[in-house]
C-alpha cells in the first residue's frame, strides 16, 4: 500500500552540475524510470532546429515576444546563454504542481537561485559532483577534439560552478550512474512524502478518526 491515493502537490526537482558530471544522463534516466515527473519546457529565442516541435522541445519566441512575457512576469527564471534568451513559463509549472505532477529542471546555479526566490517551498535542489578532478578533465577532453586551451577554459568554468554546491539541498557524487540515480530516486520519494506536500492528508486522517 502506498500514498498514491492521497492528493499531493507536485514539486520542482532541480538537477545541476558542471559540464561532464553526468547531469544530462541522470535526467534522461530519471524521466524514463518515473512517469510522475516531466521535464520543464523552456521558452527560447534561439532558432528552431530540424525535428524540434514548438511546445514540446521549447516554446520558440521572437525577442519581442520574449520581452513581452518578461514584462508580464510570466517567467519563473530566465537567462541569456550564448546570445539566446531562455526562460521557464510560470503558469505551466504551477499548473503541473497543483495537479500533483513533479517537474524536472536541468538548469545552473543562477536559474536555481531565481526559482528559490519565487517558489522555495516547492523546490528540491540536487547538485551532482564528478568523482574527481582528473575524471572530470578526462571527460571534458574526450567529449570533443578541442584544443588544450578550450578544455582548460571548460575546467575553469566547471570549478566556478562547483563552488556553488553549498547552495543546494542535496549533493550527490556521481561515482556510478546507477547508484547516483537510486540516490536521486530516494530523495524524490522522501520529498514526495513530506507532510506539507500531501495536501489531502488532513481529509484522510479525518476519515481515519471518524
Amino acid at each position: 500500500m502506498s500514498n498514491d491515493n492521497i492528493q499531493r502537490r507536485g514539486l520542482m526537482l532541480v538537477l545541476s552540475s558542471p559540464s561532464g558530471a553526468g547531469k544530462t544522463t541522470l535526467s534522461r534516466m530519471l524521466l524514463e524510470a518515473d512517469k510522475k515527473i516531466s521535464l520543464s519546457v523552456s521558452a527560447t529565442t534561439r532558432p528552431m532546429r530540424p525535428g524540434e516541435v514548438h511546445g514540446k522541445d521549447y516554446f520558440f519566441l521572437s525577442n519581442e515576444e520574449f520581452e513581452k512575457w518578461l514584462s508580464q512576469g510570466r517567467f519563473l527564471e530566465h537567462a541569456i546563454v550564448f546570445g539566446n534568451r531562455y526562460g521557464t513559463p510560470q503558469d505551466l509549472v504551477t499548473g503541473a504542481l497543483t495537479a500533483g505532477q513533479d517537474v524536472l529542471f536541468d538548469i545552473d546555479w543562477q536559474g536555481t537561485h531565481q526559482l528559490k526566490m519565487k517558489m522555495r517551498a516547492d523546490l528540491v535542489s540536487i547538485f551532482i559532483l564528478p568523482p574527481s578532478h582528473d575524471e572530470l578533465e578526462r571527460r571534458l577532453t574526450n567529449r570533443a577534439q578541442d584544443t588544450h586551451d578550450v578544455v582548460a577554459a571548460r575546467m575553469e568554468k566547471a570549478m566556478d560552478e562547483i563552488g556553488h554546491w553549498p547552495e543546494y539541498d542535496y549533493v550527490i557524487v556521481n561515482y556510478d550512474v546507477q547508484k547516483a540515480l537510486k540516490e536521486i530516486q530516494a530523495i524524490l520519494t522522501a520529498e514526495r512524502l513530506k507532510r506539507e506536500r500531501q495536501v489531502g492528508i488532513s481529509d484522510f486522517v479525518g476519515k481515519l478518526m471518524s
